[in-house]
């Protein structure tokens, strides 16, 4: 598969409304996918860009939709999270909120007419059903200008004027604006669980015209909120992942590789970090380039060190068979891990059986032996391309073994967020 050095164009999707559903399983047909071949001209990012050099433009309408004939959708059977565009989905369990203590709150990034913006959601019965509460919208991302790759984050303790159960939301804005784009990803803060957003800080802003995409949060053991981002802008590296802090969540420094490969071709990336119940941190991240996006895990004792930049961590695989591209990471409460990536490879790196319908389960801290499970949404026809599968969700219950999971697949034309929950023994 080629190195996935992605030119960013335009979507803006149209809205069309929220959903308020009830969880089902994600059903439909779908052929298997061979990620040994080269990647077609339909492959695109979430954001609408496609690789370079791949032949003519990408299947993909202004308004975000897939072309007819580009594709059938394998979730036409499904019941949709909202109703229209959702990519990225994002969802937290309330635990530092007081009386709003086990509300389910999640977050999609969508499109109304050019502008891109976050669609929040609550749900208030464990994910049985969900409802729009909230909406941002960044100027950064009006006019065309592009929004990408959203977060959501409970603050678990206050960061500067930020009290214990803050909602944050961060994105990437600006991916459109030409000639000389500088992107940025911003943050915005939540005061009332997820209903009304202010703008909070410029986490980072691009000093090229290379591309900052796909931040994640987290407060570290000192306290301070770290934001772990990709970055583009570095000549030495196609791409790697770094991080900056703030002890306020206003003023960021310390600007640091995270995973960044001797090579200048590879593109680590997408990184997802956890907060452990012993008080350690992992992440998981695509390792782009000579490792065909393989799913890689890193771990840090605070939250901040995680060791040299140019280690690659650990690959997760059962009987011959891992993840590749787009991963997330979600610790149980009893320590073990869940592990969803958008596609299930074999050694070789074509499709696996299983491949769109299975998330790993792991011991403690990801040590150890990893196991297969059934995943609650089933996304069938699971491939390289920015909607089937991609950067899913998990949220794991508070007691037991269920997980409710929030994923992506095309209804029709249109990449949609589906979710159900299932127990993962």
């Amino acid at each position: 598969m080629s190195t996935k050095r992605w030119v960013y164009a335009a979507v803006a999707a149209l809205v069309a409304g929220a959903g308020v559903t009830v969880a089902a399983t994600h059903s439909g047909g779908g052929r298997a996918v061979d990620t040994e071949a080269a990647e077609p001209a339909a492959a695109t990012r979430p954001d609408g860009g496609r690789p370079p050099g791949t032949g003519a433009a990408a299947a993909v309408r202004p308004d975000g939709r897939r072309a007819a004939g580009a594709g059938a959708a394998a979730s036409a059977a499904a019941r949709p999270l909202r109703a229209g565009t959702g990519l990225y989905p994002r969802v937290v369990r309330l635990a530092h909120s007081g009386a709003a203590n086990g509300r389910v709150i999640a977050s999609v990034v969508t499109f109304t007419g050019n502008a891109g913006l976050g669609s929040v959601y609550e749900s208030t019965d464990a994910g049985r059903t969900f409802r729009q509460i909230g909406s941002i919208a960044d100027s950064y991302g009006a006019a065309g200008k592009g929004a990408c790759c959203g977060t959501l984050y409970e603050l678990p303790r206050k960061v500067g004027t930020s009290p214990a159960g803050t909602l944050l939301w961060a994105a990437a804005f600006g991916r459109n604006v030409t000639p000389d784009r500088r992107m940025t990803i911003r943050l915005w803060r939540s005061l009332d669980h997820g209903r009304t957003w202010a703008y909070l800080s410029t986490i980072a802003t691009a000093k090229t015209a290379g591309g900052l995409w796909e931040p994640e949060l987290t407060v570290s053991s000192d306290g301070r909120l770290v934001a772990f981002y990709s970055d583009e802008t570095d000549s030495r590296h196609s791409q790697k992942i770094v991080r900056v802090r703030s002890s306020d969540g206003r003023t960021w420094t310390g600007r640091t590789d995270t995973v960044a490969f001797t090579a200048k071709a590879e593109r680590p990336g997408m990184p997802v970090v956890r907060r452990l119940p012993n008080g350690h941190y992992v992440m998981s991240y695509e390792a782009c380039g000579s490792r065909k996006c393989e799913v890689r895990l890193r771990t840090s004792a605070n939250g901040w060190s995680w060791g040299k930049a140019t280690t690659p961590g650990t690959r997760p695989s059962v009987g011959g068979r891992h993840f590749a591209h787009a991963p997330t990471i979600a610790p149980r409460p009893d320590g073990s891990l869940l592990l969803v990536g958008q596609t299930l490879v074999t050694a070789s790196g074509s499709a696996a059986s299983g491949n769109g319908r299975t998330l790993f389960v792991g011991a403690k801290g990801g040590a150890g032996t990893w196991r297969a499970v059934t995943a609650p949404v089933a996304v069938p026809d699971a491939r390289n391309d920015y909607c089937p599968n991609y950067s899913s969700a998990l949220l794991p219950a508070a007691k037991g073994t269920s997980v409710l999971e929030i994923a992506t697949d095309y209804a029709g034309t249109v990449c949609t967020p589906y979710f159900a929950t299932a127990a993962t023994g």
